[in-house]
Order: C-alpha cells, then sequence, then structure tokens
C-alpha cells in the first residue's frame, strides 16, 4: 500500500532529524551515567518502600513522611542530572515536532489543503478546529 510505504519514508526522515538524533543521543548518556542509574534506582526502592507503607493496615505516618521527603530529595537529585536535564529537553523538543506531524495529518483527514493548512500556534479555545496539541 502506498500510505504504508510513505509512512515508512515518514519514519525514516523523523529518524534522520535532529532532534530524535538528540533525544537518542540523550537516552544513551542517560544510560551509560552510572550517577543517574543508582539515583533511578534508589528512587525506585524507595517508592516501593513507601507502597508497601500505604497498603499496611496500621500505617506508620510519621515513616510515611519520612519516605516521601527521602523519595522527593532523590527526585530533585534525578531530575538536576545534567544527561537527565539534557533529555527531557530533547523529548519535548521530539515531542513538539510530533504534534507538529500529527497536526498536520489530523488537518488533512479532517479535509483541509495540504499544501496550506497551517499548524495552530496556541489554543483558540475552540476544540473543533484543534490539531490536537497533546
Amino acid at each position: 500500500m502506498k500510505l504504508i510505504d510513505m509512512a515508512r519514508e515518514m519514519g525514516k526522515e523523523i529518524q534522520a532529524s535532529e532532534e530524535y538524533k538528540r533525544l537518542e543521543a540523550s537516552k544513551i548518556a542517560c544510560d551509560n551515567d552510572p550517577v543517574l542509574q543508582d539515583g533511578i534506582g534508589k528512587f525506585n526502592l524507595k517508592r516501593l518502600d513507601m507502597n508497601n507503607e500505604m497498603q499496611k493496615t496500621e500505617r506508620d505516618d510519621e515513616r510515611l513522611k519520612a519516605l516521601n521527603e527521602e523519595l522527593q530529595n532523590i527526585y530533585t537529585e534525578v531530575m538536576g542530572n545534567k544527561n537527565m536535564m539534557e533529555y527531557n529537553i530533547a523529548k519535548q523538543e521530539m515531542d513538539e515536532m510530533m504534534q507538529q506531524v500529527n497536526a498536520i495529518l489530523t488537518m488533512c483527514v479532517n479535509g483541509e489543503d495540504p499544501e496550506t493548512c497551517e499548524i495552530p500556534t496556541g489554543c483558540s479555545g475552540s476544540c473543533a478546529s484543534c490539531g490536537g496539541c497533546h
């Protein structure tokens, strides 16, 4: 089917884009950052501890409060890691590009002229004219 072939070509172009390359490089940097990986592991373990405490019939509210504080501190450390910050920026840029692509396709499916349809900038408040922001 011609459309499927075109979608595959679009996929190749997306993978050749700077946004995609930046996102992939940031994923690798995150995966290879032992400090970040350690922080993510600590975060997951602390979250499990907190979930286990929350499921107890007799919860210790002081322990829950302490676990929540520890969880927040670890989260702040993880999100403040330079590789994680780069990943988040790259992910946001990739998401924005894909939202634009999806908005154009949606407008075309809704009968807009593919040559002239404009990507909406900001929300007009009317969902009927929306190409999608999510």
